[in-house]
């Protein structure tokens, strides 16, 4: 069976890729992800996609259409709004190609996240498998979260931090930073918050 699967990032690819390969599907990686940002993150987000790519030796299609423009047509949205958009457009785009492309079904990297709405993207992808008439093959990916981190360690595949867009980014580090800066300039520094 051909598949296209939808590739989010390198780490996320590892699992999936193993178990597919296992279960011998025909697989072609496919990256289309104009919600990572900024500019350097995506292409070595893109990179490190391409080079798990390599080691399982599978074809592999990518897409380099930075999202920026779109991105900010959609900053205002809420949240879980924007994650839902997120997933939707990403899940589009790989079934309508594997569609017009004469593959026999589609997946995602997205069912291996613990991080991810995993019974959303279920549901987007039974709907689009309808939609287009392409076979949406599922596989509950979760099971091997540690195998696919201790492989991204070993193989040295570049590990992101936040799932793609500015506000992922942004909710990562939002306590964090702040914190460690007070930490390390509080017994200097002067706060304009004091009297």
């Amino acid at each position: 069976m051909k598949v296209l699967l939808h590739q989010c990032c390198g780490p996320c690819s590892l699992y999936p890729l193993k178990k597919l390969k296992e279960q011998g599907f025909d697989i072609t990686g496919f990256f289309y992800n104009p919600n990572i940002h900024p500019y350097h993150e995506f292409y070595k987000r893109l990179e490190n996609t391409l080079l798990v790519d390599k080691y399982f030796n599978i074809p592999y299609i990518y897409d380099e259409t930075y999202g920026l423009t779109e991105f900010f047509k959609f900053k205002d949205v809420p949240k879980n709004i924007r994650c839902s958009y997120c997933y939707e457009v990403r899940l589009e785009k790989t079934a309508l190609y594997a569609k017009e492309n004469s593959f026999d079904g589609f997946t995602s990297t997205l069912l291996y996240s613990k991080y991810q709405n995993h019974e959303h993207i279920v549901d987007i992808s039974k709907k689009l498998q309808e939609k287009y008439n392409i076979r949406f093959v599922y596989y509950d990916f979760r099971e091997g979260w540690k195998e696919g981190i201790n492989m991204s360690k070993e193989l040295e595949i570049y590990r992101q931090q936040y799932c793609g867009c500015i506000y992922s980014e942004m909710e990562r580090y939002q306590y964090q930073l702040p914190k460690q800066l007070k930490e390390k300039f509080l017994q200097t520094s002067i706060s304009l918050n004091n009297n």
